[in-house]
This record gives structure tokens, sequence and C-alpha cells, in this order.
């Protein structure tokens, strides 16, 4: 009797037999509110932005900025870039230099030609007066944006911030030329966009390098 009631001590011990002894119940984890999508709120994605630098070039600029075939001669509303900067000085005040490329081929209002990114036409800079981040994804994916400008230029549309904080995607329309922009429509760059009665197909997601 005593070598079993030895032998049953030393099997308890190892963990090789029940020995009516409960495991410890197991703690939960407590949520953490920084886990899950990071840019989910207006808070958060104007944090994430403020004093940065928001750069576009190169394969990142759409073909079709603000709707707009770059490779058309629109007049002063001309849309061959070769880069996009914008400062992010506050909530409400971003400092935007566009440096426009060279259209060729194209020398009429409405003619078709090339946009040369490379070959640098002049430079414009814009300061917003008004910036309204609203409408907010839960999961981070999407927000509604709409930019204001002096002299009644304003864009609109819909953004991203990715979630590793590197990069900002925007799609943007003039006001009033679009419907079907905004994330209660889709994703940025879905195809729900209606620009002046009809269906756009082009690419108008302009992506930013935050810097």
């Amino acid at each position: 009797m005593k070598k079993q009631l030895l032998s049953a001590v030393v099997l308890c011990a190892l963990g090789l037999v029940g020995c009516g002894v409960e495991d410890p119940p197991t703690t939960p984890t407590p949520t953490n509110p920084n886990d899950g999508p990071k840019y989910n709120t207006q808070a958060k994605i104007n944090a994430a932005l403020a004093g940065k630098t928001l750069v576009m070039t190169g394969a990142d600029i759409p073909s079709f900025p603000n709707g707009y075939d770059e490779d058309i001669n629109y007049g002063q509303a001309t849309q061959c870039y070769q880069s996009v900067t914008m400062t992010v000085e506050g909530e409400q005040l971003y400092k935007v230099t566009s440096v426009l490329g060279t259209l060729l081929n194209a020398p009429k209002v409405g003619d078709k030609g090339e946009c040369d990114h490379d070959a640098v036409l002049t430079q414009l800079e814009f300061t917003s007066t008004a910036v309204l981040l609203e409408n907010v994804k839960a999961d981070g994916s999407c927000f509604d944006v709409t930019y204001t400008f002096p002299g009644g230029v304003v864009q609109e549309g819909r953004g991203q911030v990715s979630q590793d904080g590197k990069t900002l995607k925007l799609e943007l329309f003039f006001v009033n030329q679009a419907t079907g922009h905004r994330c209660a429509d889709g994703a940025v760059g879905a195809s729900t966009v209606i620009l002046k009665g009809a269906p756009f197909t082009g690419n108008a997601v302009q992506t930013y390098t935050i810097q």
C-alpha cells in the first residue's frame, strides 16, 4: 500500500495521471485599444498625417487625375503632372505644390497627345482653406474627404491610409462633377463613379508616399 501511494504521488507530480486537481483557469488577455485597424477614426487619420509630407510621382500618378485624361489638352485644366507634393501643416492646412509635365502633340484644346511626366512645364502652388474628413469606415478601409482651396476650387472623393502608415490613396473629382465617389458607394478605386453623367472607367486614384 505504501509503495502504491508513493507511486501515485510521483505520477501526480509528473502530470501523468489525474490527481483530482483541476487546471487553473486561463486568464483572458485584455483587449488592446490599439489592436486592429489603425486609421479608422478622423482623429487617427489626422494624427497620422500631421506634420508629414505627402509625395506623388512616377507610376503613382493616375492616368485620369481628378477624372480627366492626362493625355488630353484641357487648356488651363490639363492634368499632365510630373509630381504633386502636399505638406500637412495642420488639420485644415495643406500646402500643395503641383509640378506640371508637358503635354506633347496636342496643340489645341480637345486634342489628344502624350503626357511627358519628365519634362517639367511649370509649378503651381495652392493652400487649402478647409479639409473635411468624415464617414470613416470602422475597418479603416475608406474615408470621405473634401478639400477646399481659394477661388472656389473644391476636390471631393474618398481615401485610405495604409495600415503600415506609409501610403495615402486619394480618389478625387472636382465638386458637382461626380457621383458614386464616396465610401458608401464602394472602396477607393471601385467602379462606382458616374462622371458628368457617364460611367467613369479610368483610374483616378492618386497614391502618395507619407514621409
